[in-house]
């Protein structure tokens, strides 16, 4: 009896050891990432597929930009994200890389009574007076005219913003900079700013902008795309560079990234705001991955690269269905010749 609960306990032993070794090897292949809020949707919908298709997973934290580059620069994370491109100062003084992984637009989002998603026409010039405090009533002479028939209520506007350090605010500000001198010079472009008008309030991550927007009546805010739409927020239209009034969709994005000279900008440093063409989407962005040039761990570093690369291969359906816009052939041909240029192992290998 001894001998046969021995032999049992060894062999339960050695299965513990086996369920072990095979659970740890899973958790090793699994990867990190953290940072933009603005593609979590898309990475979401990635990251399911893809542990369908391969057995790995990919656990992504929508923390904000800010927060997804300092993890990254920390190590604490296999990749960061961000939707403001680091300059390449930035990369070179972290010893970074990085690559765009999918476009698509911020859009303004408003909660008028009795106005409905794609009625409301705004101007950048417009918005950017609103976030300057200049424009503080829904009655405003300057909606008013861009909006003849519609009943606009004598209603204060409470402006919208995030409080973190945040790539969808870097492209809001992007935008409303080019439009507005004034924007400019009083506020500038960052992942974070001082916002101006009075009578504002922020919320964390484009999940809190979109709960505040919906929250409070009279509000104005910003967010992603998928989030308006997936949360039926009242989106604006926009007058664009051409004059035209367009609504935010994967066809005026993708409008507005056809022109993008992506092989002639270092570092992939490339913002699609305010882009010629009679469709396009004004404020448009492209998200980018952010990576150490040298990699400690070569076989993590694979593991986020086959990721990627199967998202370039398999995963524009998917970002299409939330309206993000794939990135184009050549370009995924560029990116994939930078990870072989850029990313070393410790012996000086190519990582990719």
């Amino acid at each position: 009896m001894g001998l046969f609960t021995s032999s049992k306990r060894k062999l339960a032993t050695a299965l513990t050891a086996v369920l072990i070794g095979a659970a740890a090897t899973a958790f090793a292949a699994d990867i990190t990432g953290a940072g933009a809020t603005f593609p979590y949707p898309v990475y979401a919908k990635w990251a399911e597929a893809y542990k369908k298709a391969t057995g790995t997973g990919m656990n992504y934290q929508s923390i904000g930009s800010g927060g997804g580059i300092k993890q990254i620069i920390a190590k604490t994370v296999d990749f960061g994200a961000s939707d403001a491109p680091l300059s390449v100062a930035a990369l070179e003084k972290n010893g970074l890389m990085q690559f765009p992984a999918v476009m698509g637009g911020v859009v303004p989002a408003v909660n008028l009574e009795g106005v409905k998603p794609g009625q409301m026409r705004l101007t950048g010039e417009v918005v950017a007076d609103i976030y300057l405090g200049k424009i503080q009533k829904w009655n405003d002479r300057a909606i008013a005219a861009l909006n003849p028939g519609m009943t606009l209520p004598d209603q204060s506007i409470t402006v919208v913003h995030r409080a973190d350090g945040s790539g969808t605010t870097f492209i809001f500000v992007h935008y409303l900079a080019k439009i507005s001198p004034e924007w400019s010079k009083k506020v500038g472009v960052a992942p974070s700013v001082s916002w101006p008008a009075p009578n504002s309030t922020g919320g964390k991550g484009n999940e809190g902008v979109a709960s505040f927007v919906q929250r409070i009546k009279g509000a104005i805010g910003y967010v992603e795309y998928a989030y308006a739409k997936q949360n039926k927020m009242n989106y604006t239209l926009l007058r664009n560079r051409e004059g035209a009034f367009v609504a935010p969709d994967d066809l005026t994005f993708q409008s507005a990234a056809a022109g993008a000279d992506w092989k002639g900008t270092p570092g992939f440093n490339l913002m699609l705001t305010d882009q010629p063409g009679k469709n396009s989407w004004p404020i448009s962005g492209a998200t980018f991955i952010l990576m150490h040039k040298n990699q400690p761990n070569a076989d993590k570093a694979k593991e986020v690269l086959k990721f990627f690369d199967w998202a370039y291969a398999n995963g524009d359906k998917l970002a299409l269905e939330l309206d993000y816009v794939p990135m184009p052939d050549a370009v995924v041909k560029l990116i994939q010749d930078a990870w072989k240029v850029q990313l070393r192992d410790p012996s000086g290998k190519a990582v990719w």
